[in-house]
């Protein structure tokens, strides 16, 4: 049992240092010689090496749902080496600490989306395979409205592992999983007004072109590195 706990904050301890990393470029802001908003990565990576975006969403948001099943799932399908996706389950939400120490949260579609973003945090951590990940984020949240019977489907029907995640949203570590995704959403700058919102690179830029054509939008920020690439043309 120790040795199950002590690996488990070792996990957790990744997680966090990972986050850091991520979103440590969104407190400082900068622009590119167009007066667009950069970031270190978009200005130092190669140009072959991958466009960090990241999925700000809540799992009962209509506009979540239509973005990763519309634009993301396709563009991830039409161009998967030039994406790295990261999913921050939180969205809009707050997080309170009770008397006694445990996290409770108030989600923009109420309890049952608090729920749902605390199984998609727990399967976001155990499923490290980019497609299988993808394939388990957009079979939820096609539906959410019981988010326990939805993952335990999509899990079997994607041949993913039940018992540990179900541990992890049962369990403190699901509710400070969210709140680490809690802290990460608070960190971006500007600050979000609407979800989901999403980064490439660190950088907002035009959220309603990147909302509307994420593919074309991940193109772009290739290009600006060097050649463009043969399936962007």
């Amino acid at each position: 049992m120790f040795q199950k706990r002590q690996l488990r904050l070792i996990y957790l301890l990744i997680l966090i240092i990972v986050l850091v990393l991520i979103y440590q470029s969104f407190t400082i802001p900068k622009t590119d010689e167009d007066g667009e908003q950069a970031s270190d990565d978009a200005l130092l990576k190669p140009s072959g090496a991958p466009v960090n975006v990241i999925v700000f969403y809540e799992t009962l948001c209509p506009d979540s749902k239509n973005f990763v099943l519309r634009q993301l799932v396709p563009a991830f399908e039409r161009a998967q080496a030039l994406m790295k996706i990261w999913f921050v389950p939180y969205g809009k939400a707050t997080t309170n600490t009770n008397p006694d120490g445990s996290l409770a949260f108030d989600c923009q579609h109420g309890p049952i989306e608090c729920e749902g973003n605390i199984i998609h945090a727990c399967v976001v951590e155990a499923v490290q395979d980019a497609r299988k990940q993808l394939a388990m984020v957009a079979c939820m949240i096609r539906d959410n409205l019981i988010p326990r019977d939805a993952f335990i489907g999509c899990a079997k029907q994607h041949g993913v592992e039940i018992e540990s995640i179900q541990k992890c949203y049962d369990s403190p570590h699901g509710a400070e999983l969210l709140k680490l995704h809690g802290e990460a959403t608070h960190a971006l700058r500007p600050a979000v007004s609407f979800i989901p919102t999403v980064t490439l690179d660190g950088a907002q830029n035009d959220q309603k072109v990147i909302l509307k054509d994420l593919f074309g939008s991940v193109c772009q920020v290739v290009a600006g590195r060097g050649p463009k690439p043969d399936v962007c043309k």
